[in-house]
């Protein structure tokens, strides 16, 4: 592993566990075991840190997604979208993390912009996947989606829920997928 995929690691971990005010350069050298400095040596401002600790993180999340953003046949996308949202919760680090970087990113544009950028990522391939599934509104569902997931992984990992099984996952998603892909109607304006 490269020095600063250690670093971004190292970031995310404490992400979770301690939140944004412990995540210091320091703190991180120590929690991957490096010497002092070398944090402060590859991402020498704090902003820099939250920058690489959000392209790793989406990276890792890329990983978990890509048989999703993939063209799966329409049967399929109820399992894919379930086994996606129960990794995202087996892994309550990586999901921490990203809310403690959205939260951030309220406060400081810079990482904002990153932030949406990396959300396109996920978000623009959700559009295509409902269109082909037969949506008839393919944008304004692809929102709903990812609104319904982070919900589902908040309530689980934040909120009051507990985590919900993987068959109580495709339940749930093929509930939210009947729905949109049922000939409801496309919104005023298209989106």
């Amino acid at each position: 592993m490269k020095r600063s995929e250690v670093v971004a690691e190292a970031a995310i971990t404490l992400l979770a566990e301690r939140g944004m005010r412990g995540l210091t350069h320091r703190a991180v050298d120590e929690a991957a075991g490096l010497p002092p400095g070398s944090t402060s040596n590859l991402a020498r401002t704090r902003a820099a840190l939250l920058e690489l600790t959000l392209s790793r993180l989406t990276e890792l999340e890329e990983r978990v997604f890509a048989g999703a953003l993939t063209a799966p046949a329409p049967g399929d996308l109820p399992e894919l979208m379930a086994q996606v949202l129960h990794v995202q919760l087996r892994d309550a680090r990586r999901t921490l993390a990203r809310y403690e970087l959205a939260l951030e990113a309220t406060r400081r544009p810079e990482l904002r912009a990153i932030y949406d950028q990396a959300g396109r990522r996920f978000r623009d391939p959700a559009v295509a996947l409902l269109a082909a599934a037969g949506s008839t509104d393919p944008v304004r569902h692809a929102r709903q989606v990812v609104a319904f997931g982070e919900g589902i992984m908040f309530d689980a990992i934040a909120g009051a829920g507990t985590e919900p099984t993987l068959d109580e996952l495709r339940e749930a998603v093929r509930e939210l997928l009947a729905g949109m892909l049922q000939g409801s109607p496309p919104s005023p304006g298209g989106g």
